[in-house]
């Protein structure tokens, strides 16, 4: 197939490009040209996804099988390529966001639950829904936390950050707060799977790892992959609503119950994540080192801010 990646060159798009390459696609990327393509040879093709005039100039004479929005956020930026390429294409797939979900006394969730629509990621929901309506063959994914290599994300470098330095690591709540990630790797195996897949067609599917994980766990988790006895870990415990952070992010995911049932994507899309959780952060930890991340300075002003505080209450 001729495939157009919209974006290609950061995180999701990097392993989805060399997936696509490996299995004999054509792979097209449409995004800014800051950076180069990830494997030699692909097409690039230079524009901003958010002048729709721009958009069209530069995709009217092309043609595709399928395209992947791997970055459309809001409404606005994915119906000018979905209404280029209406009646043209044999796939869309949409990548949107579990943070659609309405939060819920009944886990994991599942497709069919409802979300928010004061969710920070509504304009997901609002494309996912627009796509349905345009009768365009789409396929929408949903991953929850994403982690793995060149995550732009400070999710798992957050964890990082204060275990190669010896830090404690402040955790809202009791710790026990349930969540799910995913290898990115393992997202971007599941959107391929999706091309030529009639199953897929018109559906939504949950994408992450097949475990969950409490935020203490991660924490461990996180230490076992640095090489460090998880047991040697210090994990500090407050209660978030006791601080006024303001814009600071004091902990990089949402303080609640957040994992999804993935059974639908397993079944229909002959898909199972090929790592585990450890072994996923280790993947990650060699990246966080190559980068040098371990020698850069951070600011733990929040954190020294949360363990002065404890400190006084106790």
């Amino acid at each position: 197939m001729r495939v157009l990646i919209m974006g290609g060159t950061r995180f999701i798009g990097v392993y989805l490009t060399k997936i696509l390459v490996e299995q004999g696609h054509e792979v097209v990327l449409f995004n800014r040209g800051n950076k180069p393509a990830p494997v030699p040879g692909v097409k690039q093709i230079q524009g901003d996804r958010t002048q729709p005039e721009i958009l069209q100039q530069q995709l009217a004479g092309e043609n595709f099988d399928a395209i992947f929005d791997n970055n459309g956020r809001e409404l606005s930026d994915t119906a000018p390529l979905a209404e280029l390429f209406a009646g043209k294409i044999q796939h869309f797939v949409y990548v949107s966001s579990a943070g659609v979900y309405l939060k819920s006394d009944q886990m994991p969730h599942i497709e069919g639950d409802a979300t928010d629509p004061k969710s920070r990621h509504k304009g997901k929901f609002e494309t996912e829904a627009y796509l349905a309506k345009t009768g365009l063959p789409f396929t929408s994914i949903r991953p929850v936390y994403i982690y793995g290599p060149q995550n732009y994300n400070p999710l798992e470098s957050w964890f990082f950050d204060r275990i190669v330095r010896d830090r404690p690591i402040p955790i809202p709540g009791n710790g026990q707060h349930i969540t799910q990630l995913g290898h990115v790797k393992d997202l971007a195996a599941a959107m391929a799977a999706v091309l030529g897949n009639h199953k897929a067609i018109n559906q939504i599917y949950n994408v992450s790892g097949s475990r969950y994980v409490t935020f203490d766990g991660l924490a461990r988790a996180c230490a076992a992959a640095a090489g460090k006895s998880p047991d040697a870990v210090k994990i500090v415990h407050y209660d978030p609503k006791k601080f006024d952070f303001g814009k600071r992010k004091a902990f990089p995911m949402r303080v609640q119950h957040f994992f999804t049932d993935i059974h639908k994507a397993i079944s229909e899309l002959n898909w199972q994540p090929e790592f585990d959780l450890v072994s996923g952060l280790q993947d990650s930890f060699q990246d966080y080192l190559a980068s040098g991340a371990d020698k850069t300075e951070v600011d733990f002003s929040t954190d020294d801010e949360i363990t002065k505080q404890l400190i006084i209450d106790n």
